[in-house]
């Protein structure tokens, strides 16, 4: 009797937190929104891109590829002594749940480096872009002249 109790003291349990249990997470996703790079002169080693990233939950930008480059780097710009110093962000760019995150000239930009196209305006620079947790997006960024936005 004892045993018989216990069982269905458990099973009244188990139904009772299946009904309680959250619904299903969302998959999260990455909105991408304004993505250009900028036009360099032929030859030129490497060039820039920008955007702005927005993230449904806190996830984080941590590749980008593309075809039309040797390899792509996500990077940062600081002032360092009145010189202007650019480095690659290694462990990639966070993205905090629900905010903007502008990836803009003289700040955090992604660099395309050993084109393997003239970065001309009217050009179009192929990016994947692979983060923690939400599927990578694939993208076309128009390439602008310089002084473009």
């Amino acid at each position: 009797m004892k045993t018989l109790l216990l069982s269905v003291l458990a099973a009244g349990a188990l139904a009772g937190a299946a009904q309680a249990a959250p619904p299903a997470r969302v998959a999260p996703k990455v909105a991408v929104d304004g993505a250009w790079c900028r036009a360099a002169p032929k030859g030129a080693p490497a060039g820039g891109c920008y955007l702005t990233l927005t993230a449904s939950v806190a996830d984080q930008l941590v590749s980008v590829e593309t075809p039309a480059a040797a390899r792509a780097e996500i990077h940062t710009m600081s002032m360092d002594g009145g010189v202007m110093r650019m480095r690659k962000l290694p462990e990639g760019l966070a993205l905090p749940a629900g905010q903007a995150v502008a990836l803009k000239p003289g700040a955090e930009h992604l660099m395309v480096i050993g084109p393997k196209i003239d970065l001309v305006a009217g050009a179009s620079v192929p990016l994947t872009l692979r983060f923690k947790f939400a599927a990578p997006v694939a993208i076309n960024a128009p390439v602008k002249a310089v002084g473009g936005k």
